[in-house]
């Protein structure tokens, strides 16, 4: 059957009114003052809702829409979201949960079935939990539901800051739909609102920092299990920080054999148990590679690095020197690694001695070459579990944007330069161009041609 729009559904206010309390409230004031800026904001709503398939149309939203279930009770799903194009409409059912509180796998079941039994086109949570991109779920639901229809999660944090990013480096051309884009995300931001920062390793953290140390951590132990989801969870927040402010599409790569979600916990559960290691990388447009972030609980630091090809022209001291010129700015205790032709083994110097001498990376076999650069930093970890001075998770935020600031926004790809046109001495007579044998044919084709005519 197909959903038909109803004149009686309640449209979302921005601004909305609800006798709700406690946390039922914040959901219900978030979940309006959200749907009610994706149907007045034009370039906003068009941008998040293509994604989960929705057309370029005239978006409408309503609250607490009341839709019969198959058993003939009524369930009234936070949001509903019509999208109208050429006389058709795309529908999508919103749930919405604020601060603390979880998705359950019964509502998010029955929101799939009631889509549907109704002809609705996908269903969309919104929460304080992350995920890779909108089509992941953070949840694991029956999989014969989900094929039968599209699913989609949204963080909180994700759309405040796409809301940043259309505000700050994408614009909104008409002045009031700006402001008011303006105020959900003052509205977003303010803690009360139950939209909430990434800020807490986790109630597990304390266990497997100290498990790191004494090589005790285990495969099976759920507070294991916890911290690896949390950390991917942070390079989500991570990723969502810096694509705010740089404007750009930040995500996290996954490599093929991490592909799915199991694959990746479980190749994060291996690094953390057998090396007390956590690792990601972050994709950043424009940049000369990808940023490598590596967290080494037993030894307590982390390092960021970047591999970078080197130039293809000129000798090692030329290309070490193309490399050195780049990290000015860089700090001095900065490491920068060279691969060499034809041997696994790597050369490796800090910045500090190759801004006095080139000769640490210079390969001893004269006919070898460098090939290629790695550069990175290291710093201390911070290992308190919640956010503020001596965190994890400030230690990590700050050291990938001192990183970036000083090492990776400078480094530029090496290119090579266009060729050079040789042009012969003296001047050019006519008959010493040379034709190419086709065109020459043409040539006398059509001088007899003209002959006969």
């Amino acid at each position: 059957m197909s959903f038909l729009r109803d004149d009686r559904w309640p449209v979302a206010r921005l601004i909305p009114i609800t006798s709700a309390t406690g946390v039922e409230a914040r959901e219900r004031n978030a979940a309006s003052a959200l749907l009610a800026v994706l149907a007045v904001v034009d370039e906003f709503g068009k941008a998040l809702l293509k994604p989960l398939g929705a057309p370029a149309g005239r978006i409408e939203t309503f609250v607490e829409v009341p839709i019969k279930t198959e058993g003939g009770k009524a369930a009234r799903p936070d949001g509903i979201i019509g999208v109208t194009r050429a006389g058709k409409t795309w529908w999508c059912l919103v749930e919405c949960k604020v601060a603390d509180q979880e998705l359950k796998v019964d509502q998010m079941e029955m929101y799939l079935d009631l889509a549907r039994a109704n002809g609705i086109d996908a269903v969309l949570s919104i929460s304080n939990h992350y995920t890779t991109k909108s089509s992941d779920y953070p949840i694991q639901l029956e999989p014969k539901k989900v094929r039968k229809t599209a699913i989609h999660h949204w963080s909180w944090v994700r759309v405040l800051t796409d809301a940043e990013v259309h505000k700050q480096h994408r614009r909104v051309k008409d002045p009031d739909q700006a402001y008011i884009l303006n105020e959900l995300i003052r509205y977003l931001s303010d803690p009360r609102s139950g939209v909430v920062q990434f800020n807490d390793m986790g109630a597990g953290w304390t266990a497997v920092r100290d498990g790191a140390r004494t090589g005790t951590l285990r495969k099976g132990d759920q507070n294991v299990v916890a911290v690896a989801a949390r950390w991917d969870e942070l390079m989500q927040y991570l990723a969502l920080f810096l694509t705010r402010d740089l404007g750009l599409d930040v995500r996290q790569l996954v490599g093929r054999q991490e592909s799915s979600a199991a694959s990746r916990r479980d190749a994060l559960l291996d690094s953390l148990v057998s090396k007390s290691l956590l690792y990601a990388e972050l994709h950043i447009p424009n940049t000369a590679g990808p940023l490598e972030i590596r967290a080494d609980l037993n030894a307590r630091q982390v390092t960021l690095a970047t591999n970078l090809e080197a130039p293809k022209d000129g000798r090692s001291r030329g290309r070490i020197g193309w490399l050195v010129r780049q990290l000015a700015q860089a700090p001095d205790d900065a490491v920068v690694e060279a691969r060499v032709t034809r041997t696994a083994a790597t050369l490796a110097a800090s910045l500090t001695a190759l801004r006095e001498d080139s000769a640490p990376l210079i390969p001893s076999d004269t006919t070898r070459e460098i090939k290629g650069f790695r550069v990175s930093v290291t710093r201390d970890l911070g290992m308190n579990r919640m956010a503020g001075r001596g965190a994890f998770i400030d230690s990590i935020v700050n050291a990938v944007a001192l990183y970036y600031r000083e090492v990776l926004q400078n480094l530029t790809p090496w290119q090579a330069p266009p060729k050079k046109l040789t042009i012969p001495e003296g001047p050019i007579e006519a008959d010493e161009v040379p034709v190419p044998d086709g065109i020459a044919e043409g040539f006398e084709q059509a001088e007899d041609e003209a002959r006969e005519f």
